[in-house]
Order: C-alpha cells, then sequence, then structure tokens
C-alpha cells in the first residue's frame, strides 16, 4: 500500500472516516442553520447520512495516504442573522472540531471504562477500530485547528479577530493556502528529521492521546497496531 498500512488498518480507517468526517460536517451544518444561515437546510445538509457529507475521493485518499478533502459544508457569515453575526460564525466553524474531540473523549472514556482487561477480549478488528475512533478525531481536531487556509482553524481565527485586522488576514488567505500547501508536499519529502507538518500536528496529537489514554490501554493500542501491521 502507498501509505504502508495493511488492508485491516485502511478498513478501520476508513470506518473511523465515516462517521468522523459525517459528524464534523453535520455540525458545521446544525449550527450554521441554527446561527441563522437557511442554507444547509435548503442543501439537505441537516442529515447523519454520510452520502450527503462525504467527498468520497478525498476520503480515499485520506483513508490511503493520509491527507484529502473530506468534505464541505454551504455555509456563509453572510446568511446568517447580523446580531453577533461574527460569533454565530465562529461558533458554525469551531463546531465540527469540537465535535471530533468529543467523540475522542466520548470513545476514549469507554475504552477506560471496560478496562484493559475487557478490550483485550473483544475481536481485533474491534479494538482497532475504538482505539482509531480516537486517534483519528484527535488528529482531525488538531489538523482543524491548523490556522491556514481552507482549514477551519483559518476561520476561527477570522472570527476572533476585530474587523481591522480580520480584513488584513482576509487578504492574506491565499498566502496561507500556498504554505499549506508547501507544508503537505513537504510531508512528501524523506528528509529524516525534517518533516513540519509532522512537528506542528504530531507533539501536539501525541500529548493528546497520552492524556486520553492511560498506560495500560497505550501498549494494548501499540500491540494491536503490530499485530495488524505483521
Amino acid at each position: 500500500m502507498l501509505s504502508g498500512l495493511s488492508l485491516a488498518e485502511i478498513f478501520a480507517n476508513g470506518i473511523v472516516l465515516l462517521i468522523a468526517m459525517t459528524l464534523h460536517e453535520f455540525a458545521h451544518n446544525y449550527v450554521g442553520w441554527r446561527m441563522g444561515d437557511p442554507e444547509p437546510a435548503r442543501a439537505g445538509r441537516l442529515t447523519l447520512n454520510p452520502f450527503v457529507h462525504i467527498n468520497w475521493i478525498g476520503w480515499l485518499m485520506f483513508v490511503i495516504v493520509g491527507f484529502g478533502i473530506l468534505g464541505s459544508a454551504p455555509i456563509s457569515p453572510y446568511r446568517m442573522r447580523a446580531d453577533n453575526r461574527r460569533w454565530r460564525w465562529l461558533a458554525a466553524v469551531a463546531a465540527g472540531p469540537l465535535i471530533n474531540l468529543v467523540l475522542a473523549i466520548v470513545t476514549a472514556l469507554i475504552l477506560r471504562l471496560l478496562t484493559v482487561e475487557v478490550v483485550e477480549t473483544l475481536p481485533p478488528m474491534l479494538q482497532l477500530i475504538l482505539f482509531q475512533m480516537v486517534v483519528l478525531n484527535l488528529l482531525l481536531f488538531v489538523f482543524n485547528l491548523l490556522p491556514l487556509f481552507p482549514i477551519d482553524g483559518w476561520q476561527i481565527v477570522l472570527a476572533l479577530l476585530p474587523p481591522n485586522l480580520a480584513s488584513v488576514w482576509q487578504r492574506h488567505a491565499q498566502t496561507t493556502q500556498y504554505i499549506l500547501l508547501g507544508l503537505i508536499l513537504l510531508s512528501f519529502v524523506r528528509i529524516p528529521g525534517f518533516n513540519p507538518l509532522n512537528t506542528l500536528i504530531g507533539q501536539p496529537l501525541n500529548q493528546l492521546i497520552i492524556a486520553l489514554f492511560d498506560f495500560p490501554l497505550l501498549f494494548q493500542y501499540g500491540s494491536v497496531l503490530n499485530a495488524f501491521a505483521r
């Protein structure tokens, strides 16, 4: 495989990303609609049907190579009610990453409540899916906080800035998009010790994984990955 993943890992990641991104895009659309944008309802996006939300080519790319445009939400601050529009937009764009964080926390709590002794008795594929439900949702959470256009993090910064600084931020949207593209391309260049995107995402991701898993679960996660890598 291009990513070096086993077929089992690709299958598990596909299921997890299907759930994670469906809920991510639904959260954007639902909160945007609640904030006054009628378009999600008109476009039929107030549903948990993945066929409405997922970009299937991007989903397949993400599953196999670790990057892809997974979906989009037809929301705009300019269709939202004028009162507190800036904060309405912030709520809508932050809803996607936050639902991924919630999914990761809830799944990790379930694993910890089950205890590692019970988790070990589950079918290996189910274990892998549950562990990846935590890890990939955390990955989506961290990635979507990057302040680079068109990622959610760029929009979050835009909403948080006062109007005079927000206009400057908007003028440099394309520059940040080029930075994102450059970081992605560099991640495919095999230079030992040099992967800026992995540094930006990997370090906070690892800290969050350690915070949510206790040591026995971390050890079991490693054991499950090793078992499927053989």
